[in-house]
């Protein structure tokens, strides 16, 4: 296989140009930069979360992302692209809160169609009751109409092609034996097991307004897609809706609508040869010939897997995709026109972009080419159905993702959804690499003060910034984050987020060390690379904190105990203490099972030398602590026991802070901004106060 267009961005990729023709104006005059990050601009600021172009390629539609205020979430609501005019217009379709999400287009154009929810004072009937339902709307923003009814909501659904039928899904509580009927009598209370929502498939007419049931609730539905042809429906599904099974027992089913019958494209043992047990099933797409339906399988611990189902006789052809190095696949499955290019948002060391491959089909596959070279982190594409037209969102370091419409490597500027951005003032953003674990190159993003000049400033602050996951990234773009990036610059901190051992981007091999060495290789990389920066001079070893959200909190927690004289201040957040606790409390134990390589009882030393309780004697580092009051996914108890710890019996000064009925990211503007002047509150006091020895 060969790659046909080289990473490394736009140094080598000179080609691309990115044309700034903005919607509204030219950037003829760039505006003064002079605003000063603050962390309330990170509640102005706009993100974009799907796109869909319309089938002639004009129009598009986006549902864009803002925060409330207060104890308000996110806002979501759905947005109209106009390219016919010059410059291109924008249109806002949905208002109030409508939480638009999924748009699609209908063949003609004519209509747009998306879920929603509308709630209206003294309705307690659906479409108005708030349960998200499907609606459509005319691209001028007009005819806004509830298309389902459906009791509790619709769920998960798909556009017939002909524009004659919406399939949809619908929950259904079931209760299983052997004690069915008390679980029944007493359905106030929480159950381990045989309770469970599964998902039945409606059909509804849209010339009759009638729906009809097509398949009946005996699984759990995460994902549906239809055939262009509109007689498959493929479906991701599990027994259960517990997390747990998603992880290691969902499958890709393919319902054919003339018979009824079911196969299934993923069989039995079709996992034998996977890295792990305990993957999960997404993005699934099919091609224009309906042959053909591609997903991706991902694990905690292990690059992504793309596969392609391929229609043999009635039965399904498993082949998968091979990725070149170091990419690792992001999601975004899309087959482009009409024949077997399939393509995927690739990641590789920092920049997301949009890959091709060619001829994925007969068992096989072609080149792998990019479509959008340079130093871009793409959030969503879209193609229209003739393939021709490629219209993505992305971001770079200056600008916060725009849409930009591609052209052979070139990038028009068709939206500026965040124009607060070019009044500020940005930090200086790089890719760095160091010697890490094992003598292994590491990489991470350094960001520094907007003004700071190495060659006469002397060193800074340091915050190293640590991403959760960990089978995640920090990418190379402007991101203003509640967890450090733009914010800790904008005071007067450098910023270091480091990309260690087991991050996405960086090849199959980098990902897989850490697998078995948690708290280890991982905690090697995080201190090499403070050590670099204070060894070029650029940090202040006697000036250097560490925060991290999940991941990121887990492992600040693990350097604190490794490294306790080397860091002055922490912010943990949402981290876990001891591995055998998660294993039994969080809701993908997969995760702790794939890392520590085995159950409790199977691998007890690993589980102990993956958990930073065992050392929390050694910490000596005043340590903020921050976690949701109802996180699934790394449960507060092992927050609470690492301020018991550190407060009650250590005497290390430290704060807890619960965010009560928060999950495991804080969904309201109110927390998020809490966690921010307290996280600055703090790392002010210990790193930057006079006295702060």
């Amino acid at each position: 296989m060969r790659f046909q267009i080289p990473l490394g961005g736009l140094q080598r990729s000179l080609f691309c140009v990115i044309l700034l023709v903005l919607a509204g104006a030219a950037l003829a005059e760039s505006p003064a930069r002079d605003h000063v990050i603050v962390p309330e601009d990170y509640l102005d600021i706009a993100s974009i979360t799907s796109l869909a172009v319309s089938p002639d390629g004009q129009q598009a539609v986006w549902t864009e992302s803002r925060w409330g205020r207060g104890s308000e979430g996110r806002f979501q609501d759905l947005w109209l692209l106009d390219r016919r005019q010059s410059p291109p217009t924008t249109l806002r379709l949905t208002f109030d809160g409508f939480g638009a999400s999924a748009p699609v287009w209908s063949a003609d154009g004519s209509w747009i169609y998306f879920r929603g929810r509308e709630e209206r004072e003294g309705s307690d009937k659906p479409p108005y009751d708030g349960t998200r339902q499907v609606w459509r709307i005319r691209p001028d923003g007009g005819e806004l109409m509830p298309v389902t009814r459906a009791a509790g909501g619709a769920g998960q659904f798909c556009l017939a092609p002909d524009g004659r039928a919406v399939y949809y899904t619908v929950d259904e509580e079931q209760h299983e034996e052997p004690w069915k009927d008390l679980k029944q009598e007493h359905g106030h209370l929480e159950y381990g097991h045989g309770v469970v929502n599964r998902q039945a498939v409606h059909r509804l007419d849209l010339s009759s307004w009638r729906a009809r049931e097509i398949q009946p609730a005996d699984r759990v539905i995460h994902d549906l897609a239809l055939s262009p042809d509109g007689a498959r429906l493929a479906m991701i599904t599990t027994e259960d809706e517990e997390l747990i099974f998603m992880e290691g027992w969902s499958r890709v089913d393919v319902l054919d609508l003339n018979t009824g019958e079911v196969s299934h494209a993923t069989g039995d043992g079709w996992r034998g040869d996977h890295p792990s047990p305990y993957g999960w099933l997404e993005n699934l797409a099919w091609s224009h010939d309906s042959e053909a339906v591609a997903f991706s399988i991902s694990y905690d611990g292990h690059p992504t897997r793309i596969y392609v189902a391929e229609n043999a006789d009635g039965a399904w052809a498993l082949q998968q995709i091979a990725r070149p190095h170091p990419v690792d696949c992001s999601g975004g499955l899309q087959w482009q026109g009409k024949g077997r290019t399939l393509t995927y948002r690739g990641e590789a060391e920092g920049r997301v972009r949009v890959l091709a491959v060619d001829k994925a089909e007969n068992g096989g596959h072609g080149d792998t080419r990019e479509l959008t070279p340079g130093d871009v982190v793409v959030e969503a594409a879209a193609f229209t159905p003739d393939g021709k037209t490629l219209l993505a969102a992305f971001g770079t370091t200056e600008r916060i993702a725009d849409i930009y419409r591609v052209h052979k490597g070139r990038y028009e500027a068709l939206t500026d959804l965040n124009p607060q951005v070019h009044a500020w003032q940005l930090p200086q953003i790089e890719h760095v690499t160091w010697t890490g674990g094992d003598g292994d190159p590491v990489s991470g993003i350094l960001e520094l003060p907007h003004d700071y000049d190495r060659a006469t400033d002397g060193p800074l602050p340091l915050i190293l910034e640590i991403h959760g996951g960990p089978t995640a990234s920090t990418q190379y773009r402007l991101r203003l984050w509640i967890y450090g990036r733009a914010v800790m610059p904008a005071n007067g901190y450098a910023l270091l987020s480091p990309n260690y051992h087991g991050s996405t981007g960086y090849g199959d091999e980098f990902m897989e060390k850490l697998v078995g060495r948690e708290n280890d290789i991982d905690v090697a990389d995080l201190i090499t690379g403070v050590q670099h920066l204070i060894d070029t001079g650029i940090a202040d070893a006697d000036r250097v904190g560490v925060m991290g959200w999940s991941n990121g909190g887990y492992l600040t927690n693990c350097v604190i105990t490794a490294a306790p004289d080397m860091f002055r201040a922490a912010s943990s957040g949402a981290g876990v203490l001891d591995q055998v606790i998660q294993w039994g409390t969080e809701d993908t134990p997969g995760h702790v099972i794939n890392f520590v390589e085995g159950l409790p009882w199977e691998a007890p030393d690993h589980y102990r030398a993956a958990s930073p309780l065992y050392e929390l004697d050694k910490v000596k580092t005043p340590t903020i602590i921050h976690v949701g009051g109802q996180d699934p996914r790394v449960p507060p108890a092992h927050s609470r026991a690492l301020y018991r710890a550190l407060h009650h019996y250590l005497g290390v000064p430290c704060e807890l802070i619960v965010y009560p009925g928060e999950p495991h990211g804080l969904t309201t503007a109110e927390n998020r901004m809490a966690k921010i002047h307290w996280d600055l509150a703090w790392f002010e006091k210990y790193l930057l106060a006079e006295d702060a020895e």
